[in-house]
């Protein structure tokens, strides 16, 4: 009895603690709506640590990273080679289930937040997000530095799809803070998910997650639409656009 009744006072405890601190955040715009003049925008991401009465009175400081994920999807990575002048495709190397967009935030460097071994668990940094390949008949993670994950990386990155800033994170006061999320003109359709940890001293102190939408509007949604849902009909009418444009081309430049 008396260990059952030290147990259940330890869970209130640890339980109590585990809620000292609390994340509440919003974004600006929870749907985006992407139209053919589309050319990116800015979201705004803001929210505020709420702290209790179980907080520990030395915690003022705080430390936040923000990791914005888009629609998961396979990918592959390929190898060029110069041979007898030409370039071309040597190897490659499939990516499976990865984001389609990543962006991580933080307001300082991250390996001044918390120890490596905690920014390898949480996933603290690009170089710490798993993004599993498929190598020969394994599927895993790499080191960081292996060339196939470093130039996915970076050529994700120069598109603007993959990046990470550490001062994005701006605390406007000890507990209310923001920071942008920066959307290309090419990203990708669909929901992304929005997961903000909070740290305080190194120590991981709990998270929150949000999420918003990017829907395609206009007569480019409706082809899309028709082309998934309605396969034959959509292919009927590509053909006979193409024809159709045949014949007129045929008559543009006639002969006669």
């Amino acid at each position: 009895m008396t260990r059952t009744l030290l147990a259940i006072v330890l869970v209130l405890l640890l339980g109590g603690a585990a809620r000292a601190e609390r994340l509440i955040v919003s974004v600006s715009n929870h749907r985006v709506t992407v139209t053919p003049n589309y050319s990116g925008e800015e979201l705004v991401l803001f929210g505020s640590v709420e702290r209790d009465a179980t907080t520990p009175a030395d915690r003022t400081a705080y430390d936040l990273v923000v990791t914005v994920r888009g629609p998961r999807a396979d990918m592959v990575t390929r190898r060029k080679e110069r041979t007898f002048g030409i370039w071309i495709n040597t190897d490659y190397r499939q990516f499976l289930q990865v984001p389609s967009y990543l962006a991580l935030f933080a307001n300082r460097p991250f390996d001044a937040i918390t120890s490596p071994e905690i920014a390898r668990r949480q996933q603290i940094g690009l170089n710490n997000v798993l993004l599993t390949q498929r190598v020969g008949g394994d599927y895993a993670d790499v080191v960081p530095n292996d060339a196939f994950r470093s130039a996915f990386i970076r050529l994700r990155t120069q598109r603007g799809l993959y990046r990470e800033d550490p001062s994005a994170v701006t605390f406007l006061t000890p507990t209310l803070f923001r920071t942008g999320i920066p959307l290309p003109a090419e990203v990708p359709i669909g929901t992304y998910e929005i997961e903000i940890k909070l740290f305080a001293n190194g120590a991981f102190i709990g998270k929150t997650e949000t999420a918003f939408e990017i829907v395609k509007v206009g007569f480019e949604q409706f082809v899309a639409t028709t082309a998934r849902h309605n396969g034959l009909i959509y292919g009927l009418a590509t053909v006979a656009m193409a024809l159709m444009t045949g014949w007129m081309a045929s008559i543009v430049f006639r002969k006669d």
